[in-house]
């Protein structure tokens, strides 16, 4: 008995002809003509097309899809298995329409297991991170762990922010050629990761412009997704000329009102959980009824974050705590997002030819998950991962990532009192998140020809490591209001948003060369050190971004980290910076963004900015230190 649907064995999206086989043999089996897998019987079914529940149904499952949905014992055909769930409810499996899985820090056969239990059994990687480690091997990546047998379901979206602005490079850089390779070699690739770099996008002049243009002609060619960023968007001009543009979504809204101009000139909505609640209430006020163009979505979630909040299932809550019914909530992470991102062949739906995910509810007010299931087997009990995790030996094109050509050492820190100064100068100062058109700019001393920090005003050293060229090129200059006041001490770090070189930031020269010689020895990370040892490591060996390990172990580092950052004084400046910056200043991470909003940037050495120090928005570079007037 064909039971086992042996002849696909390679059902993976890769292409239409494999996929074709699949659509014959599923029709077979909904007709009674070849025998099935399981079926699973349930108390209630969740329609999210019609957000109509059914009772006492029938789940029909061939290998890892879905052949036939109806009623109990309705079915005509031969079944291996027959699985009695009618105690429960059951739902689609949830889906991410925009998250960077890289943020979790786990490689994704490890990130599945953390959050399958938790409903998510698919997800539209933003691709942005790893392309930019590793551009050409970007979808070998994400084929990987599926290929390996994973269960949950990668549709990668190649990064445009590759790199993110004309003014970085290194790792990867994809145009048109690549965007159309990637678009036509994977049925699982659906579009074109978040357009960032909206001054390129509408500036004809930006350096960038032709690249963008090129990546986002070759999507329209293949009838793929251009998903949007638009970040602090908020003019209505801006708004409509980034509609026209042709991109189709932007998750980066804060408050009711934006969400509400940003949804009528057609962005499809993607709402994040840091304001989801005030934006949904806010939108239930004004009376929104449909809820068809939104949808729910993480972004950036660590491990740790996911082991205590949960995955797509607490994005779910937020928003039926907000006063959404669970069916619209559902919705918001399954048919919408898979209707946006054209992918209903497969994801979104307890449907036929859809991928048998399945999340089944003991208590469906609370969305209380009971078991997952993803392709076709169950693969969590309660908040248990039950199923193999693949074993992958990630190739040394993923391992060897941080190549800064020698050990740094204090001198490739230190910054030269510019010519002509003797006692003082004027230096340049940014903070986490300046979105200012201008800089800050003070005065600083002079020691032995070298500019000092002041750590009396808060103001210590900053500097971004190229970990792609090998020619140990350091970019520095004086930061405001972060980073460790204990004397000798430094944090660096080789996940820096979105171009990810190293960042490292210290109250001594020495110590910010041994933090980062620590990351180019374990090939990625956290290092923290004081008075010439290293206090605490994080390992992330794979890409400089993730690691090959449980959660657990992960999330144990993490909080030695953290213990060991609660021995040392971190500056904190309450005229610049929200009350979350006081202490161990992680989100540095992504305080090197150079995105919209960003104006002036610090980025690793390059043609376009010699020494890093460069306005993102309209290409003007400027010294970090100088004397008198420029």
């Amino acid at each position: 008995m064909d039971s086992t649907m042996t002849d696909f064995p390679n059902d993976l999206l890769i292409n239409a002809r494999d996929e074709v086989a699949i659509r014959k043999h599923l029709a077979l089996v909904a007709l009674g003509k070849k025998p099935a897998n399981t079926a699973i019987r349930v108390g209630r079914l969740l329609d999210v097309y019609g957000r109509n529940w059914y009772e006492d149904q029938e789940i029909v499952i061939s290998g890892r899809r879905i052949a036939w949905v109806g009623p109990a014992g309705a079915y005509p055909g031969e079944v291996g298995e027959r699985i009695d769930r009618s105690h429960l409810s059951v739902v689609p499996g949830f889906g991410e329409v925009h998250k960077h899985i890289e943020s979790s820090h786990l490689t994704p056969e490890w990130e599945a297991a953390l959050v399958l239990p938790f409903g998510c059994t698919w997800t539209c990687e933003a691709s942005h991170e790893f392309s930019n480690v590793d551009g050409p091997h970007n979808l070998d990546f994400w084929m990987t762990a599926r290929a390996a047998g994973s269960p949950a379901k990668i549709f990668p979206l190649p990064g445009s922010a590759v790199p993110p602005t004309a003014y970085e490079h290194g790792g990867g850089h994809f145009g048109y050629g690549e965007q159309l390779k990637f678009m036509t070699t994977n049925l699982a690739v659906s579009g074109l990761d978040e357009v960032m770099d909206w001054p390129a996008v509408w500036n004809p002049e930006n350096p960038s412009h032709e690249r963008l243009w090129g990546m986002i002609e070759a999507t329209f060619e293949a009838r793929g997704v251009v998903e949007g960023h638009a970040a602090g968007m908020r003019a209505i001009d801006d708004i409509n000329a980034f509609a026209g543009a042709g991109m189709a979504s932007d998750h980066e809204a804060w408050t009711a009102e934006e969400v509400a101009d940003k949804l009528r000139r057609g962005l499809f909505m993607e709402l994040r959980p840091h304001s989801l609640t005030d934006m949904i209430k806010g939108l239930l006020e004004r009376g929104q009824q449909d809820w068809s163009n939104f949808a729910l979505c993480t972004d950036d979630r660590s491990c740790s974050d996911t082991m205590k909040l949960g995955a797509t299932d607490h994005n779910v809550r937020l928003a039926i705590q907000a006063g959404l019914p669970m069916e619209v909530a559902v919705q918001m992470v399954t048919i919408n997002p898979a209707r946006h991102m054209r992918l209903t062949p497969w994801i979104g739906s307890i449907s036929p030819g859809r991928y048998a995910d399945l999340v089944f509810l003991d208590d469906e007010a609370t969305l209380s998950i009971s078991e997952v299931w993803a392709d076709g087997m169950q693969v969590s009990k309660g908040r248990e991962y039950i199923a193999d995790v693949p074993t992958i030996d990630w190739p040394q094109w993923a391992r060897q990532t941080v190549n800064i050509g020698r050990d740094l050492t204090a001198a490739d820190f230190a910054i030269a009192a510019p010519e002509g100064a003797t006692d003082s100068c004027k230096a340049a100062l940014l903070r986490p998140f300046h979105w200012h058109d201008e800089f800050i700019t003070t005065d600083l001393s002079i020691v032995d020809g070298l500019v000092q920090r002041d750590d009396s005003r808060n103001i210590t050293k900053f500097a971004i490591v190229d970990r792609f060229w090998g020619t140990a090129s350091v970019s520095k200059m004086f930061w405001l209001g972060t980073g460790p006041k204990t004397p000798n001490t430094a944090l660096a770090c080789s996940m820096g948003h979105d171009k990810h070189n190293i960042w490292a930031v210290g109250s001594s020269d020495e110590a910010m060369a041994l933090a980062v010689n620590a990351l180019q020895e374990q090939q990625g990370g956290w290092a923290l050190v004081r008075d010439g040892k290293v206090l605490a490591r994080v390992n992330y060996e794979i890409g400089g971004l993730m690691t090959c390990r449980p959660a657990p172990e992960l999330d144990k580092e993490m909080l030695e980290l953290y213990a060991q950052g609660e021995t040392i004084e971190w500056m904190y400046e309450p005229t610049y910076s929200p009350r979350w910056w006081a202490g161990f200043p992680e989100r540095l991470a992504f305080a090197t963004l150079t995105c919209a909003p960003w104006r002036w940037v610090l980025v690793a050495p390059s043609p376009l900015a010699p020494e890093g120090f460069v306005n993102v928005q309209n290409g003007q570079i400027h010294p970090i230190v100088w004397c008198g007037k420029l």
